[in-house]
């Protein structure tokens, strides 16, 4: 037999590195949908998105294994552009090493000239912005960040330049006064041209997040289609690819006839002076849910955010000295308030994307140092993520002393977090007295209560018992091992009120928890043509928050979300309180716990029900775990964990885990953790699947929150009810043990 030549059998590089690479994406795919094989396998040409069921923030967990097996530095755009492993195998070849830890850069300071006075009569956001173009057209207002170089730099002159062309397309389109107009665009400049040039020319802009993919554009504008009915936009500005999707959609979304891009409106001939605004008109709609059948849109006038945002800057003494930096989306009510509060205070806005913070979180803090940011925001995930997600080694030069308040909000706040940001960073030169949780919700305008600055965070330590019972907030001693820790939100800002109630809307005294209410200048006047929601949302001229919370020296303290505590034969049960507990017991996935209530008509009281994700096969060990999550004292002390408090609607991004060195994407918030499980046990039901006592079920894992590790077995969910007496539950167990 003759021999093969010598070049014959020499390995092909890429046949190598695409065979490693299908071996990344089955395993990824096997941990997101364990029981949903693609037909056919995974080949080269399959789709990440329609075989495989990889979204973007699998994209991203993919994205970070491969840097790791290849030891390359792939770019985030990649997760965007990838339709297949062969565009990832192409990339993989085409990828540059990965360097070692980046030093910190070199700081770069931002000549913005000095600005003597702000804006402070102004009206409306429009008077804003005109003011400063009269005053200093050239002034730097948002730099958007880049890893090399100094990235794009936009001036108030480029600004009103950007958004009078906007609005002359807005008007050859024949908007009319007070019309709502959809704006889906990435963060960038076409972002703040249209925002403004939807209010040059008189109507109202409405922002929802752009797809993170083009093969995205359908699916996401059917989501949002309860949006655009709601608002009754006939225009929508977005990406090009957007454009023939949207025309064809027009019917469903209710009415919308125009699809164009800012370049586009941006042609027509200038002509036609702004269009008159008064405070009292409706600046934006920012809406709190869309994906849903139920979207609320909630009205907010010139005058709402003009205060709002005037109140919280005296109480930071925010000013054009200032530097903000930030990764928020633009289409958050966080990220927005972050941006017209640069805006109205000529404060320079160093801005990313989020796509660019969560593929690389060392970027939020390197853009502070460089830039020398004096305040920034985020929630409570993100301050985690950079604990989990950023080696020491990309602390060495890092300088954070000039940030001198980290706003933390939008999502529940954990007193662990806040203590261990602290004490990491405190090296490279954050101060203790940086770190600010706040409340606030988007019925507010954004901002509620303020800490007074420079104190830090405030934590009580209050009778875990007498909150559950009897809703008394009783202080114990810090040194209790047993005591509940939640984090002051502080104080109601200048002209706002809060007060809490109880379900018969009557006030209660201090350290007493119930209803959060409140009223001022900021608030809203109610949901945009959703008559039902404005009036659950009002309780005379006070309105409702949704959230939990007691008063302490006039200070606000969140406690939960009153749709989520538990009521278990007259006690209080705190699913976020119990989450963190059953998230701390060896073996669960901390961060992936859901606790929810399910009516139980044979008791008269809720049963409680418990989902935790854990990787472990060997039956003894889960056995172990179901014991150590249903034992007595789990439910009545919650072993004596520090639970994060509830915070209002905010980001869903989710927190981020990291488990043997490999990063892991972020989880969907607890809140939202318990309408998905809800959800499963009403399938469950529907199906006859009584399945209420302590058992383990594969499911489907439903996203990328799921991953802790490279090369993770499937993710299982353990369902705990603890129903002892319940004799159907032996049956199912064994019926349903893998």
């Amino acid at each position: 037999m003759a021999q093969q030549p010598a070049d014959a059998r020499k390995p092909d590089p890429a046949a190598e590195t695409a065979g490693r690479i299908l071996d990344e994406v089955r395993a990824l795919a096997a941990e997101l949908r364990p029981h949903h094989a693609p037909a056919g396998g995974v080949g080269l040409d399959s789709s990440l998105d329609k075989d495989l069921g990889l979204d973007s923030l699998a994209r991203m967990e993919l994205l970070a294994r491969l840097e790791h097996t290849f030891d390359v530095a792939l770019s985030e755009h990649l997760m965007a552009s990838a339709e297949t492993p062969r565009d990832l195998v192409r990339a993989v070849l085409g990828a540059g090493a990965r360097e070692g830890a980046a030093a910190a850069p070199d700081v770069s300071v931002i000549e913005v000239g000095v600005a003597e006075a702000v804006p402070r009569s102004a009206r409306t956001l429009i008077e804003v912005l005109d003011w400063h173009v009269r005053a200093h057209p050239q002034r730097p207002h948002v730099r958007l960040y880049a890893d090399e170089g100094e990235g794009e730099t936009v001036t108030y002159r480029a600004l009103w330049d950007g958004a009078e062309r906007v609005a002359a397309g807005l008007r050859e389109r024949e908007l009319e006064a007070g019309e709502a107009v959809i704006i889906m665009l990435p963060t960038g400049r076409d972002y703040f041209f249209s925002f403004f040039g939807v209010l040059l020319a008189g109507g109202v802009p409405v922002a929802i997040y752009p797809p993170a993919r083009p093969t995205q554009v359908e699916q996401h504008l059917r989501r949002h289609a309860g949006i655009v009915r709601n608002c009754l936009a006939r225009v929508l500005i977005t990406v090009a690819e957007a454009k023939p999707v949207a025309r064809l959609l027009g019917a469903e979304a209710g009415g919308l006839r125009h699809a164009v891009t800012v370049e586009e409106l941006s042609s027509a001939p200038q002509a036609g002076a702004p269009a008159p605004a008064g405070p009292g008109d409706v600046a934006f709609l920012q809406y709190t849910s869309g994906s849903t059948g139920d979207p609320k849109g909630v009205v907010l006038t010139h005058a709402n955010l003009l205060t709002n945002i005037r109140t919280m800057a005296d109480a930071i003494d925010a000013g054009p000295d200032d530097v903000f930096v930030s990764w928020l989306p633009l289409y958050h009510d966080m990220g927005l308030n972050a941006w017209l509060s640069s805006l109205l205070y000529a404060m320079p806005l160093v801005l990313m994307s989020p796509l660019s913070f969560l593929a690389r979180p060392q970027r939020w803090l390197r853009a502070i140092h460089r830039y020398r940011g004096t305040l920034s925001a985020g929630p409570n995930f993100a301050y985690e993520l950079c604990l989990r997600r950023i080696p020491d080694s990309d602390l060495e030069g890092l300088d954070l002393s000039s940030w001198r308040i980290a706003f933390n909000g939008a999502e529940a706040v954990s007193p662990v977090t806040i203590e261990r940001f602290s004490r990491r960073f405190a090296a490279c030169g954050l101060r203790a007295s940086a770190m600010t949780p706040v409340y606030g919700l988007a019925e507010c305008s954004v901002g509620l209560a303020f800490p007074p600055m420079g104190r830090g965070p405030l934590i009580d330590h209050i009778d875990r018992e007498a909150l559950m019972v009897s809703g008394r907030a009783v202080p114990v001693p810090e040194a209790d091992a047993e005591a509940r820790r939640v984090v002051a939100c502080g104080l109601p800002l200048p002209g706002h009120q809060i007060r809490i109630v109880d379900a018969a809307s009557r006030e209660l005294p201090e350290r007493h928890e119930g209803r959060l209410q409140f009223k001022g200048p900021s608030a809203t006047s109610g949901y945009f043509r959703n008559a039902d929601a404005t009036r659950r949302l009002f309780d005379g001229e006070w309105l409702e928050s949704g959230d939990l919370a007691y008063i302490a020296a006039g200070e606000v303290y969140i406690t939960g979300r009153s749709k989520d505590v538990i009521i278990r034969a007259g006690r209080n049960v705190y699913p976020d309180e119990l989450e963190e507990a059953v998230g701390g017991i060896a073996g669960i996935r901390k961060g992936n716990v859901a606790v929810f209530g399910s009516a139980d008509p044979d008791t008269g009281t809720e049963r409680l029900i418990v989902l935790a994700e854990t990787r472990e096969r060997d039956a003894a060990a889960r056995q172990e775990m179901r014991a150590q999550v249903t034992a007595p004292h789990r439910t009545q002390d919650l072993e004596r964990q520090d639970p994060p408090h509830r915070q209002p609607r905010g980001l869903r991004d989710g927190r981020h885990r990291q488990g043997s060195g490999a990063a892991e994407p972020p989880r969907r918030p607890p809140g939202r953790n318990r309408r998905a499980a809800r959800a499963q046990a009403r399938r469950a039901r529907g199906l006859g699947r009584r399945l209420w006592r302590l058992l383990v079920v594969l499911v489907r894992a439903r996203g990328p929150r799921h991953l802790a590790c490279r090369r993770a077995p499937a993710a299982r969910l353990l369902a705990l009810d603890r129903h002892p007496h319940r004799r159907q539950g032996a049956a199912a167990r064994a019926a349903c043990t893998p």
